[in-house]
């Protein structure tokens, strides 16, 4: 088996043996309408309508969303445009709260017999993968058994960024939660095999899981090499399995589901209360957090200035959603949190590098997972030679920035990596 290749970061998980804690509820909560790499949802609510918590705020009929849900009791005090960090725009509802947190009357445990009432809950539930990347989960778990059947699913635990200890602590306080929904997931969908991947600098983890898989012959827990990006989809599929992802596969093509595991865990707790996805654990850190570092479940929709200023962060020169290596910097501090936000993260000073010219030394190719070739990307880009992009390969680069943290002229390559992928054609859907 080749030995992948990647990078050794320094871990900062200061927040490791943070239990979780509630975050106070906020005085209102933005909740946009886009919260998956798919299509937005419309509004089922309007100004001055009241809501309770887990009401169906939003919904679709399109392929590729989920629904959304209010995380809080309150009034609509407003709907309007929000820009999202990708650029798009999409409908924000915002709702002033009344501190009360009064649970939606409609909310009850779902009726799950087989496959499909499983899949449709998961839907109903709002889910979107919890590691960050906010793919709708029932689409990933109505993968076509005759065409793609599955054999293994892949516990995610690998949580490999620096800071992010959210799914750590998900393991430490909530193991019960995550067999439970690894049983669903195998019951209902049929998978034979599951593997729970942990990185060896989680001993106590391995410890807990290991204890929990005992008795169970189905799943095992699997540990890794601590390196950086691990717990990418395609880098994990390989450690776990030996299978490689293919250019324009999916890990179904290998026989393999993949699931965070903090989203396993609440499909436990979603079929077992109804509850949809109003909150969620995240860790705040970073060396502008002066008070208050931890982890906490925050409403959806609670606004970072809030968190930050729990945190006693006065005004941070750099504010990360997620970690510092695949997180999006935020330009307002006014964003919210986001089913797919797993950390804040504030830095202090701005640690931008000056740019110098390449010094064709190979230290990004030596550092890619995935055996590109950055600068070669890098100057086919720059010719905007799209032939040339599609020989190396572009379009399997996963944005981990291995090779920008391995530059030593600090060449932004990753993100030149996803610019150089917007110049080739997408193929037409028939």
């Amino acid at each position: 088996m080749k030995k992948l290749n990647g990078i050794h970061l320094k871990h900062d998980k200061t927040t490791m043996d943070c239990q979780t804690v509630n975050f106070p509820i906020p005085g209102k909560v933005i909740i946009p309408m886009s919260q998956t790499m798919g299509a937005p949802c419309d509004c089922l609510v309007k100004v001055g309508d009241e809501v309770t918590v887990g009401q169906k705020i939003g919904d679709t009929s399109a392929f590729m969303s989920a629904p959304i849900h209010s995380s809080v009791s309150g009034k609509v005090s407003m709907i309007t445009d929000y820009l999202l960090t990708s650029g798009n725009v999409c409908k924000a509802i915002v709702i002033e709260t009344d501190g009360r947190q009064t649970i939606c009357p409609d909310i009850k445990q779902p009726e799950i017999t087989d496959r499909d009432s499983f899949i449709a809950a998961v839907r109903e539930s709002g889910l979107t993968g919890l590691g960050g990347a906010g793919f709708p989960t029932h689409i990933k778990l109505n993968f076509d058994s005759v065409k793609t059947p599955i054999d293994t699913l892949v516990i995610n635990a690998a949580e490999c960024e620096p800071y992010i200890t959210s799914d750590y602590r998900e393991m430490m306080e909530c193991p019960s939660d995550i067999i439970e929904g690894i049983l669903l997931v195998q019951k209902y969908l049929g998978i034979p095999y599951c593997k729970i991947c942990i990185e060896n600098n989680k001993p106590d983890a391995i410890a807990l899981m290991r204890e929990k898989t005992a008795e169970i012959k189905s799943a095992e827990v699997v540990v890794l090499p601590s390196s950086y990006p691990q717990g990418a989809e395609k880098v994990i599929v390989y450690s776990a399995t030996n299978r490689i992802i293919g250019e324009g596969e999916l890990p179904s093509n290998q026989g393999v589901v993949v699931l965070n595991v903090s989203t396993v865990a609440f499909i436990s707790r979603y079929c077992s209360t109804g509850m949809p996805l109003v909150s969620r654990r995240i860790t705040l850190d970073g060396p502008a957090i002066t008070k208050n570092y931890g982890n906490y479940t925050v409403p959806v929709g609670t606004q970072i200035s809030d968190i930050l200023a729990y945190g006693g962060a006065e005004n941070p020169a750099k504010v990360i959603y997620g970690g510092p290596m695949m997180g999006v910097c935020l330009y307002d501090t006014e964003q919210p949190i986001l089913k797919s936000t797993n950390a804040v993260i504030a830095f202090d000073k701005d640690t931008t590098l000056k740019t110098t010219a390449c010094i064709r030394c190979g230290s990004c190719i030596d550092a890619c997972p995935l055996d590109l070739m950055p600068v070669s990307i890098e100057n086919a880009y720059k010719a905007k030679d799209v032939e040339a992009l599609k020989s190396l390969k572009v379009m399997l680069c996963m944005n981990c920035g291995c090779c920008s943290y391995a530059c030593p002229a600090h060449r932004p390559l990753a993100e030149i990596n996803q610019l150089a992928k917007g110049l080739i054609p997408r193929p037409v859907k028939k």
